[in-house]
């Protein structure tokens, strides 16, 4: 995998080089409420403007339809990307249409464009490949270069992030580089003792990750919604807590496992508790309360791991050499239901360890709860990616950029 460095070494004055980033940031009522997606590839954008080439920036944002849907617009992004650059960004109201070609053909040397959604074109996630192969054409036509930056989709097997690369000469951006280099640290080389906390909404999307490292950790903590999961395989009632019956048989196999393999699987002792789902625009009161694991109310569910919980996983972290930490303990964005997982953050900043918080849910949990980011090992950008490296899968956005 060439890198950026190599490509500058190179030469790019005045070259078009196409960046896929990963802008996909979060958005309420067309405001970006978390930019650190958009300063993770900063470095690279910089670097190359700094070198002369002439940028263009793309990405995706949401899950549109294939077609444009102004409220997945790119246009707040490359406003705050100019905005960090501190020079105007060029936006295209198209992806590879008249206002794209006219965008990139008027950039100087040094200068940044930003074009529209590649979601907004079918051809980006076409499972079909000679659709996905013509736009990954129109794209090409943009661009003499391509790097790589997109840590956050090259789990996907899309038009930008798996065909561009083999249409251009291709390079890793440093977002890229830094990221497979922290999942090496967690597959490859790791510092034992070596503890992972999982937690986020359902166990169904972690299976195959928690699969892969019962041959790997010395311990697993578990929370978030998908732990009522594991509380019920182990005969728990857990009342209206969310819960994935289907999945139970695979979770008593994994709890077997762990057993056998010496592999310590800690689960919520107490969980918080309220009548329904919290409000998160209001965060008016929930009337949560705590509760006993193993005492969960029919007419209650839990959203939260509990205080003595809390502790539990902070006492299991305290002597880890290695934490890689994916999906929040509860629903950290209403203040009732945001102690679990601050105590997680807590006992990683607190630990001596290399710490990896895997991006998603729980690098925005960092952000909105106010902790110092810098503090840890690594916040990565893309939740799903990491965790389907750590699974052993191979990614194609990866792939594509190896020679």
């Amino acid at each position: 995998m060439k890198t950026i460095d190599e490509l500058i070494a190179d030469g790019v004055d005045g070259k078009r080089v196409f960046v896929r980033a990963d802008l996909n940031v979060p958005l309420a009522d067309g405001l970006i409420t978390d930019d650190g997606r958009i300063r993770a590839v900063l470095p690279t954008v910089k670097a190359l403007v700094d070198a002369g080439a002439k940028v263009v920036v793309a990405s995706h944002l949401g899950r549109p339809k294939g077609a444009p849907d102004p409220a997945f617009s790119l246009l707040p992004a490359a406003e705050r990307l100019g905005e960090l650059l501190g020079a105007p960004v060029a936006f295209a109201q198209d992806t590879v249409g008249p206002a794209a070609h006219d965008a990139v053909n008027g950039l100087q040397p040094g200068q940044v464009a930003v074009i529209e959604n590649l979601r907004f074109n079918a051809g980006e996630t076409s499972k079909d490949d000679t659709e996905r192969g013509e736009f990954a054409d129109q794209l090409a036509a943009l661009a003499d270069v391509y790097v790589g930056d997109g840590f956050g989709a090259v789990h996907r097997k899309h038009a930008s992030v798996y065909d561009l690369p083999a249409r251009l000469p291709h390079y890793a951006g440093y977002l890229i580089a830094t990221e497979v280099g922290v999942l090496k640290k967690l597959t490859d080389d790791v510092k034992r003792p070596y503890v992972v906390v999982l937690g986020g909404a359902k166990v169904s999307d972690k299976l195959a990750v928690i699969d892969e490292l019962l041959g790997k950790a010395d311990r697993i903590l578990i929370g978030g919604g998908m732990a009522f999961t594991f509380l019920k395989a182990k005969g728990h009632e857990v009342g209206a807590s969310l819960l994935q019956e289907d999945q139970i048989p695979a979770v008593l196999e994994y709890i077997e496992r762990a057993e056998k393999t010496g592999v310590e699987l800690v689960l919520p002792v107490d969980a918080v508790v309220a009548p329904a789902f919290p409000d998160l625009k209001t965060k008016a009161p929930a009337d949560a309360t705590t509760v006993a694991a193993d005492a969960i109310p029919a007419d209650r569910m839990g959203l939260d791991i509990g205080p003595a919980s809390g502790k539990l996983y902070a006492s299991k972290i305290t002597d880890a050499a290695t934490v890689f930490w994916n999906g929040p303990m509860g629903v950290f964005e209403h203040p009732e239901f945001a102690e679990g997982t601050k105590a997680v953050a807590q006992a990683l900043l607190d630990s001596q360890a290399f710490t990896v918080v895997g991006g998603g849910d729980s690098a925005a949990a960092v952000r909105i709860l106010g902790f110092d980011e810098n503090a840890f090992g690594h916040i990565s950008t893309g939740g799903g990616a990491s965790l389907e490296y750590l699974e052993g899968k191979t990614l194609p956005g990866l792939a594509a950029l190896e020679d």
